[in-house]
């Protein structure tokens, strides 16, 4: 699929009184720590947080206007969902949207905000799959339109308009580094700036949990993944776009997988070092960088931060993860020798100096019998993990190591 599909500068023009044109901006901390040249593409800036704006207003607003003024619907849990809301708002026209069941009320009411009583929100199914059936089930019914949130021409050129953008403040650069989760972000980007200079090494990135345009990549074809980890909810998806797959197989020079620990530590860092506050989807551009610190030395480099819709509700998990993928903290099952002084001798000597218990609890086991405890340990530096095991070994400790064990840890922890 050529680039001939699409207009990019007239998207770009159509949407300047709606989206803000946000900053590129030259990072110190990142550009020093990877000797090069590190400009991060603002778009967690965006007036919805997000870029997903663009693609929305960009499809709705080339709708022939007797089908537009039907009504539209959409299914998103997250900033598809704002951004269709305020396309809404702007054009005019009454929107639905489908949301699970699950969703936290922070977006539900971030959502209803930005239609300003042009959308009605509807609450449906458990899972993200359930609640787009219901709502292409409730399109067909009342001859509407769906917005979909990636896999159409019209969403990929005004993603697009990201790229146009960049080249407008940097003509010249070397990499770039973008998030991907459908595909309609990477599509758009991708096809924009490899007509423009083909040149420029662009590298997709996906959370390690949902790899699906990797594995669409390997395959050569979209292919439905069984199961994901929806964490980096904003590019967690099963299947990527029909449309987006060709494109990003003809654009991405490269597709990394990202752990989700890593991106946590990745924000986390974001928000200390530079009051950035980037949500999963959006740091997994600069999460990657370590993966490429020796190709990029001396380098000009463009990161997309893609949003900055993160609950605050979130963060607790945030920082478990991050210390766990750090090698930091770790959970054990731990059965204590029934004898006096055995947690004490726990304490002073199998722990080490810079160890800290951050979670004790024993499990019961019978109403008059104590079970194993629960016993959750934060390490100072992740190389002081071997020295705990073989002190655990060294003084007899009967251990279960709950981290290692996903099914374990989920339930406990």
């Amino acid at each position: 699929m050529a680039s001939s599909h699409f207009d990019f500068l007239a998207a770009a023009a159509r949407l300047a009184p709606i989206v803000y044109k946000t900053p590129l901006q030259l990072n110190l901390n990142l550009s020093k720590k990877y000797n090069c040249n590190v400009y991060l593409k603002r778009e967690d800036l965006q007036v919805v947080r997000s870029y997903k704006l663009r693609g929305a207003y960009n499809m709705m607003s080339t709708m022939d206007a007797a089908v537009l003024s039907k009504g539209v619907v959409c299914a998103s849990a997250g900033n598809h969902a704002q951004g269709f809301a305020y396309s809404c708002k702007r054009l005019q026209v009454k929107g639905v949207i489908f949301m699970p069941v699950i969703t936290p009320n922070q977006k539900i009411t971030q959502t209803k905000m930005h239609g300003e009583g042009w959308v009605e929100v509807i609450l449906k199914g458990d899972t993200f799959d359930d609640c787009a059936h219901a709502a292409k089930e409730y399109t067909e019914a009342h001859d509407l339109t769906f917005i979909p949130p990636f896999d159409d021409l019209k969403i990929i050129e005004g993603q697009g308009t990201v790229g146009v953008e960049i080249l407008e403040e940097l003509p010249s650069f070397d990499f770039l580094f973008v998030p991907v989760g459908g595909g309609g972000l990477s599509a758009g980007v991708g096809t924009y700036l490899k007509s423009q200079d083909p040149s420029i090494f662009i590298v997709g990135v996906e959370p390690e949990g949902a790899p699906s345009m990797k594995t669409a990549l390997e395959k050569g074809e979209p292919t439905t993944l069984e199961s994901i980890d929806r964490f980096v909810d904003g590019a967690a998806v099963k299947r990527v776009g029909t449309l987006n797959f060709p494109l990003c197989k003809e654009v991405l020079d490269d597709m990394l997988l990202i752990p989700e620990g890593k991106v946590c530590t990745t924000i986390l860092k974001l928000y200390s070092e530079d009051a950035i506050v980037a949500e999963p989807a959006g740091a997994l551009s600069i999460a990657a960088l370590d993966y490429y610190s020796d190709r990029i030395i001396g380098k000009n480099v463009v990161c997309v931060v893609s949003g900055s819709n993160n609950d605050i509700d979130r963060m607790q998990e945030i920082k478990e993860r991050s210390l766990q993928y750090e090698g930091l903290k770790h959970y054990f099952l731990i059965r204590f020798a029934q004898r006096p002084g055995a947690l004490k001798e726990f304490v002073n000597h199998v722990l080490g100096p810079g160890d800290d218990i951050i979670r004790f609890e024993y499990m019961q086991k019978h109403s008059k019998e104590t079970g194993p405890a629960l016993v959750g340990i934060e390490l100072k530096n992740p190389d002081d993990y071997q020295v705990l095991l073989s002190n655990m070994k060294k003084f007899q400790v009967n251990y279960t190591e709950i981290n290692k064990d996903a099914d374990l840890f989920s339930y406990l922890i």
